[in-house]
């Protein structure tokens, strides 16, 4: 007999995951009971977290076939607990769920929306410090990413723990992801999700791997439910978003253009006048406003990665830390922001400094004056290694990025001040250099390689 999920809205699953969830943190649940959880990466970026919901939902009590399991999506926030802050740091997480969930008839407190529904990082920390009988083992999959950032050991590929959740070990068995392949991946089992391809959007490549495991099918209008309709449209989101509405064609692949035939007729159903580039304006208008109300320290955490890269040639020093921030608002912008380009670059020090980063690089993205989409790129190090890497790194890659010496996209002010503090330090004590970056198709996911090549080659 067909097994469907749609007998229940998605917040209906989410309340039911979070109970199994409790009953696993104090120890109620035999292994065969446990969840699995499902972990997108630590930018929690709007990709990363419908790809880990969306999956959850279609996977749980589903998957593996042989003994169905519960499955948790977890918000990968160290610092941040489900509820006011969440929404404040993600509104267009939840605008994408506010509008998806238009035609459900399902009434709702927005205010606990987050609290009572999703789980962070943060709150499973929290929640297994207080347990009776704390949880050191859980099994999980990964989306929007393939390694997780504390590894058990080099002998044990696929274990490993999350930043701010040490305490934990997770045993990873599944994986849905289009960034590079860290190498940490084990063998994944064939009732397992596993596919690590590029795509524009993660969520497109959940889409596609629901579909092939028999978890999601096309079906005729008639028989599709409104919890499915909300589905699909909360599924289009990242997708939209990630691909500027499937009009940047240096990002849509096959995936993309394949989860978005296969979506749209499911999130018409109830009205096939639905709109889904009006859908996409108002999720893209509240992502780029929600950085008004964030500090310039908030603004580079909203969407940060962080690797540690071994230098090949000098192994008995530590890794080289390297962290990306990625914002959708320009370089002078986020200056106007902090006072003045002196005042970002101490911002800058002090994010480097609480992560102990040896270079961080800021990649901005945002309609130009002219109404082009634009790119800059700033790197930044206080220390040898951090310059040795940082100009292997422009040697190697300037032309492949296109970097420009940086001139103002925007309009913005500033533009001298910027110039004689980001473009080229004058102090010898610091390293910073700022580009317009010509080559737009080159996001972090491809930037992030070659900065770690360079590092790696020390």
């Amino acid at each position: 007999m067909r097994i469907t999920p749609f007998d229940h809205s998605i917040l209906q699953f989410l309340r039911k995951a979070l109970q199994v969830h409790q009953r696993f943190i104090s120890g109620g649940l035999s292994r065969a009971e446990s969840p699995i959880y499902v972990i997108g990466n630590p930018s929690a970026d709007l990709d990363s977290i419908i790809s880990a919901l969306v999956y959850s939902y279609f996977a749980n009590n589903r998957v593996p076939r042989d003994y169905p399991r519960p499955h948790v999506p977890i918000i990968n926030l160290d610092n941040v607990p489900a509820g006011s802050e969440l929404r404040r740091l993600r509104p267009e997480f939840v605008k994408a769920l506010q509008l998806s969930r238009e035609n459900t008839g399902e009434t709702l407190d927005e205010s606990l929306l987050l609290k009572d529904h999703f789980l962070t990082v943060a709150d499973l920390s929290a929640q297994i410090q207080q347990a009776t009988k704390n949880q050191t083992q859980a099994e999980s999959v990964l989306v929007d990413w393939n390694a997780l950032p504390i590894r058990s050991s080099e002998a044990q590929p696929g274990k490993g723990s999350l930043s701010g959740l040490q305490g934990v070990e997770f045993r990873v068995v599944g994986c849905i992801d289009h960034h590079a392949d860290e190498a940490f991946l084990p063998p994944i089992p064939d009732t397992q999700p596993h596919i690590v391809e590029p795509a524009g959007s993660c969520t497109s490549l959940v889409v596609a791997m629901l579909e092939k495991m028999g978890l999601w099918r096309k079906s005729d209008a008639e028989s599709v439910s409104t919890s499915e309709e909300e589905m699909a449209k909360l599924a289009l989101a990242p997708i939209l978003i990630d691909t500027t509405n499937l009009t940047n064609k240096d990002k849509v692949t096959k995936f993309d253009t394949a989860a978005y035939d296969f979506l749209l007729p499911k999130a018409t159903t109830s009205d096939p006048s639905w709109d889904s580039s009006r859908f996409y304006s108002e999720i893209q208008e509240t992502k780029e406003n929600s950085l008004d109300l964030l500090t310039v320290d908030e603004i580079l955490d909203r969407d940060y990665k962080q690797w540690a890269e071994k230098p090949s040639r000098h192994t008995d020093l530590p890794p080289i830390q390297i962290g990306i921030c990625s914002m959708v608002k320009s370089i002078p912008w986020v200056v106007r922001k902090a006072g003045s380009s002196s005042a970002f670059l101490d911002s800058l020090k002090q994010f480097a400094s609480q992560r102990n980063l040896d270079i961080v690089i800021v990649m901005t993205a945002f309609s130009s004056a002219d109404g082009d989409f634009s790119r800059e790129l700033h790197a930044y190090t206080l220390n040898d290694r951090g310059i040795a890497a940082l100009k292997a790194f422009v040697s190697e890659s300037s032309s492949q990025l296109g970097l420009e010496d940086w001139f103002s996209l925007d309009g913005e002010d500033h533009s001298q001040d910027i110039k004689s503090t980001l473009q080229d330090s004058k102090d010898g004590s610091l390293w910073t250099r700022l580009w317009v970056q010509t080559n737009v198709s080159k996001s972090r996911k491809q930037v992030a390689p070659l900065i770690r090549s360079a590092a790696a080659s020390l």
